[in-house]
């Protein structure tokens, strides 16, 4: 059985994102040793499962980059989440409309991890439905001041691991409680 893993980046101040902002901009705190843990953790994923948004933004981005990050990216298989979304243009890509339904038929296979990318609403359903083995929280040396937050409630955690970067990043890795 997979387990399912949440990688969140989040700024010093609790944000997971802000209205308009650059989605990319946790890369310009990925120092090279940094970059190496991300490169592992996103190499080791057997699934890459994302919302909507997450995927009609990373599928064109990814299909044309040659960042060390793509191979990976373009070819483990991909779960897209989505009510609206018809035709998967990212090869590799399944398309799922029940979010608990088909987070269940993943974890019920063999292989790699289930590794999440999406926004915070993304995220909130995933924890609220319980199918969250283990969160890797990036924090990163920025503030917003106003923004997403990653969890819509309380949520119990044991921490299991922490990590500093020279960027002044810090990995948090987390077990439901």
């Amino acid at each position: 059985m997979r387990s399912l893993i949440l990688k969140m980046d989040m700024s010093l101040d609790g944000f997971v994102g802000q209205p308009g902002e650059v989605p990319a901009w946790p890369m310009n705190f990925y120092d090279d040793e940094f970059a190496a843990e991300i490169l592992d953790l996103i190499s080791s994923a057997g699934v890459h499962a994302m919302g909507r948004g997450a995927y009609l933004e990373m599928a064109p981005y990814w299909q044309s980059s040659t960042d060390a990050l793509a191979k990976p990216m373009n070819e483990i298989p991909k779960a897209v989440f989505s009510r609206t979304l018809t035709e998967a243009t990212w090869p590799e890509t399944t398309i799922y409309e029940d979010l608990e339904s088909g987070m269940a038929e993943l974890k019920a296979t063999e292989g790699g991890p289930i590794l999440t990318y999406g926004g915070a609403t993304f995220a909130q359903e995933l924890t609220r439905l319980g199918l969250v083995d283990e969160y890797r929280i990036n924090v990163h040396p920025i503030a917003f001041g106003k923004g997403y937050r990653l969890f819509g409630g309380p949520v119990d955690l044991v921490l299991q691991n922490v990590r500093r970067f020279g960027a002044g990043s810090v990995a948090y890795t987390y077990t439901p409680g």
